[in-house]
């Protein structure tokens, strides 16, 4: 097994030391979420510093352990490659940027569902009212009208967490490093290049995102992603070093 580097035992450890006090402290989870979570800038919990915080909390176990594994797997050779202070600060804007990136898509998709209840009937101040109290006062019986109600709600009152955005900066990282590197994948019997694999799933995460359809469930921030991969391939044209030609790692 790789030795995994000091930045990344650090960001492994804080991770792992923040899911169990929400596992074993459930009272705990939701002060957590409220208080660190990214959360739609008009919600009464939204907070500044988190952008930042939101990349330490995990929504279960798969969650935090596939993070987790991609951190462990890909962290190590870009903090040798870089140092521990650029790798630090590579990880944290690709999370930044990733949550902006989520806030920015959320804003655009609440406008665009404040705009549909309005002309679906739905004044202003009920919309606010709503928003508010979590309570909808208007008619019922309109499949339409309370789609859209949901759709709003959602967006308002639903947090973001996860260290994804940040993983997904790394994994883009590795791959212009180590276009070569082998990756084997779950669901694929031979290893495969990095070069192919990587852009692969960006794909399927822009293909999610937009069309609302995923392979892994509801309730991913695909954008985020998108997000965090974006900020760490324009990072990696500012300041990208030459990977020695005779290394191409296999993970």
């Amino acid at each position: 097994m790789r030795t995994l580097s000091p930045a990344v035992i650090g960001l492994l450890a804080v991770n792992g030391a923040v899911f169990l006090l929400t596992a074993l402290v459930p009272s705990w989870n939701m002060r957590m979420i409220e208080a660190f979570a990214v959360w739609f800038p008009r919600n009464e919990h939204a907070a500044v510093w988190q952008v930042v915080t939101y990349m330490f909390l995990h929504g279960g176990l798969t969650h935090v352990l596939f993070n987790m594994f991609g951190l462990a797997s890909f962290g190590p050779l870009l903090e040798r490659q870089w140092g521990t202070g650029r790798f630090l600060f590579f990880y944290f804007l690709c999370g930044i940027g990733a949550a902006l990136t989520h806030l920015g898509v959320t804003e655009i998709e609440f406008q665009s569902a404040q705009t549909r209840l309005s002309e679906l009937g739905l004044t202003a101040p009920a919309i606010d009212t709503m928003l508010n109290t979590g309570r909808y006062e208007g008619p019922r019986s309109d499949p339409t009208l309370r789609a859209a109600v949901i759709d709003l709600y959602r967006l308002y009152a639903t947090p973001m967490i996860g260290a994804s955005g940040a993983i997904y900066g790394i994994l883009v990282a590795f791959g212009v490093l180590y276009p070569n590197a082998r990756l084997s994948l779950f669901l694929i019997p031979v290893p495969v290049a990095a070069k192919f694999v990587i852009p692969a799933i960006l794909l399927l995460d822009l293909f999610s995102g937009l069309t609302g359809f995923s392979l892994f469930g509801g309730g991913i921030a695909h954008f985020a992603h998108i997000g965090g991969a974006l900020i760490g391939f324009l990072l990696m044209l500012l300041w990208r070093k030459r990977t020695p030609p005779d290394f191409e790692p296999s993970i």
